[in-house]
């Protein structure tokens, strides 16, 4: 199987042959329909002068002049009625003229055989050094006439060049094709770099460094390709962390059923006890459901099942309703709640969007101080609503704040150890947010408090 770098190389050569081959065909359709009567206008004053000046000085010798003629870089044919012919300086590789054209200059015509040289694809008539290829015209000398036939010699006139040019095509093309190879290696090795490096990625290596220091695509590409093993890194990290933190929160209430359900096999145990116990029971089983009913969620969302059922519907509403329901929490903890909240509808998910709200308060709230405070308000925007909550609980540090609404990510400190969750709520909100077209953000500040912003398109 041929590799990309003799893929690009053969393809580049073939291009410029290609191009070459096209390059001659339009300079020789050039010729033909331009150049070539050009060509046969300027051989022909060049012809008539010749005779114009032999007809003239009648004195001097035909045969010597038209010698000298032919030494400046002509090829000449002189025939005559008697049916004498002789030629004047480099032979004629095709010698054939029909008696009919001699006879037809002899009798005072102009044969034009360089405009009526056969048009041929892949010949350039002004190099054909025919005989046919020449300007025939009526020539008289001391009362007698001839034919002359003439053409520019053209391997006298350009002897030095054409072996210039020759030279110059050729190392033009051992140079390309040089400079070619040298140019895919340059642009493929880079390709093969980032081959190598998928490998290693598909074989769990994500500590991949890409020696590519490139300003173009595949520079572009590269530094791509590194910013994706770092987040994919980054992601198997937090499914690590995922993994654990799962295990722990699953692990813990089992144990807790388990253990309790055997405390109540006694048959010592007194009626209170047994009340306690199953209290307790009863809270981890809730617990588990409620883990168990955002890991469905987040798998939802995740294949972007069509989860959402949007109706208009009162947004201030909601959110009151939301305060309602968790208004035992907000009063154990003695938090001063308050809110502002013009009346304003607004179309979406009502289920989906009471997670989003009741996630922010419930964290808002556990993550608040004794006697701290809340603030939920509605803003409105001319292109968007902004729903923010507000409270003066312990902050988030700016390290956190980066990775807040990452998948499965949950800040493992002594200030948050003690409380509960899973942290898929924020990764949850996230992605209900999203798929209303809306964006969350996080401003906060340790031992201050923090504000979540969400941003929902109006309609």
């Amino acid at each position: 199987m041929k590799t990309l770098y003799v893929k690009f190389a053969l393809t580049t050569i073939s291009i410029m042959l290609v191009s070459t081959l096209l390059s001659f065909m339009f300079s020789n359709f050039y010729y033909q329909q331009k150049l070539k009567p050009y060509n046969d206008e300027k051989n022909t004053k060049i012809a008539l002068d010749i005779a114009n000046y032999v007809n003239h000085e009648q004195h001097i010798h035909l045969e010597h002049y038209l010698e000298n003629i032919s030494a400046v870089g002509y090829q000449i044919f002189l025939a005559d009625k008697e049916g004498n012919k002789t030629f004047f300086g480099d032979p004629f590789r095709d010698k054939t003229l029909s008696n009919q054209t001699i006879e037809l200059v002899l009798n005072g015509e102009v044969y034009h055989g360089i405009a009526q040289f056969p048009q041929e694809t892949f010949v350039t008539g002004f190099f054909a050094n025919e005989l046919t290829n020449t300007i025939g015209v009526p020539l008289e000398h001391n009362n007698k006439q001839y034919a002359l036939f003439i053409r520019p010699n053209i391997k006298l006139l350009f002897n030095e060049m054409h072996i210039l040019f020759a030279w110059l095509l050729a190392l033009t093309i051992v140079l390309s094709i040089i400079f070619v190879w040298i140019s895919a290696k340059y642009l493929v090795n880079p390709i093969s770099k980032l081959t190598r490096a998928t490998k290693d990625l598909s074989e769990g290596n994500f500590s991949i460094e890409l020696d590519i220091n490139r300003k173009d695509e595949i520079g572009k590409l590269a530094t791509s390709f590194t910013n994706m093993a770092q987040q994919l890194e980054k992601l198997d990290e937090m499914k690590s962390e995922f993994i654990s933190n799962i295990t722990h929160d699953i692990q813990s209430p089992l144990s807790n059923i388990k253990g309790y359900s055997h405390l109540l096999e006694k048959d010592t145990l007194s009626e209170e006890d047994k009340s306690h116990y199953i209290s307790i029971i009863n809270n981890e089983i809730n617990r588990l459901s409620s883990l168990t009913k955002q890991l469905l969620l987040l798998a939802s969302l995740d294949r972007g099942d069509d989860l959402l059922n949007k109706i208009t519907y009162p947004l201030s509403d909601q959110l009151k309703e939301v305060i309602f329901n968790h208004q035992w929490a907000i009063n154990e903890k003695r938090i001063m709640i308050s809110y502002s909240m013009p009346d304003i509808d607004i179309n979406g998910d009502p289920a989906l969007l009471y997670n989003v709200w009741e996630n922010l308060l419930t964290n808002a709230i556990k993550y608040n101080k004794e006697n701290g405070s809340i603030d939920i308000s509605i803003i409105k925007k001319e292109k968007e609503i902004e729903i923010r909550f507000q409270d003066s609980g312990i902050g988030l540090s700016q390290a956190v704040q980066k990775r807040i609404f990452d998948r499965f990510y949950r800040e493992d400190s002594a200030r948050t150890s003690t409380v509960e969750g899973t942290g898929l709520g924020l990764s949850i909100v996230s992605s209900i947010v999203k798929l209303h077209g809306g964006r969350i953000e996080a401003d906060s500040e340790e031992n201050v408090g923090s504000t979540f912003t969400v941003y929902l398109p109006k309609g």
